[in-house]
Order: C-alpha cells, then structure tokens, then sequence
C-alpha cells in the first residue's frame, strides 16, 4: 500500500470548499467523504489566501514560483559545482597549477 496517496481532483477540493463555506461543518464534511478534517481545513485556509481574503501565507502562484525557484537554484549550484571541478582538473592537466598531494 502506498505511503500518499494521489492528490485530490480539483473540482472535488472546489466542492468540499463550497460546502464548508455554504455552512456545513468540516467535521461532518470529513466523516461523509474521504479527506480528513485538516486537509478540509487547509483547503479552505488555501482558497481564502488565494481570493485574497487572508494574508498570513503564500498564495498557490507563489508556492509554484518558490518551488521552481528554488529546483531552479539546486540545478545551477550543481552546474557551478561541475564546473569548478572542470576548470581544477584543466588546470592540473594543463600544468597551471602543481598536482594534488598527500604531502600538504
């Protein structure tokens, strides 16, 4: 059995966050149909954030962004690695700097 299951289809989390804010409780929505409680509530919590009703976290656009930036940050560090391992072992080859040893 998987750890996590597939996220919950869109139209599925827009219903459950209609009834929770047509007035039915969030206890009786998560005991009728699959999500728990806090995964209701976070849903609601997101959708308010994003209408600009809240402004105590980021908006699903700006957790997108900060996501691709931040693989975007690990891929050019990576590069930046490579290629300073690059340009040290050119140089050895090239003889612009002495070998490694053990002896320093």
């Amino acid at each position: 059995m998987p750890k996590t299951r597939a996220p919950y289809p869109r139209e599925f989390r827009g219903k459950m966050i209609e009834l929770a804010r047509s007035g039915r409780s969030i206890v009786e929505l998560a005991n009728e149909f699959e999500p728990s409680e806090q995964t209701i509530r976070n849903w609601v919590q997101q959708a308010d954030i994003d209408g600009g009703h809240r402004r105590d976290g980021l908006s699903s656009d700006d957790k997108q962004e900060l996501s691709r930036l931040r693989k975007e940050n690990r891929r050019l560090q990576q590069e930046r690695d490579i290629l300073a391992k690059a340009a040290a072992w050119f140089a050895r080859e090239t003889g612009s700097i002495p070998p490694k040893s053990s002896n320093s």
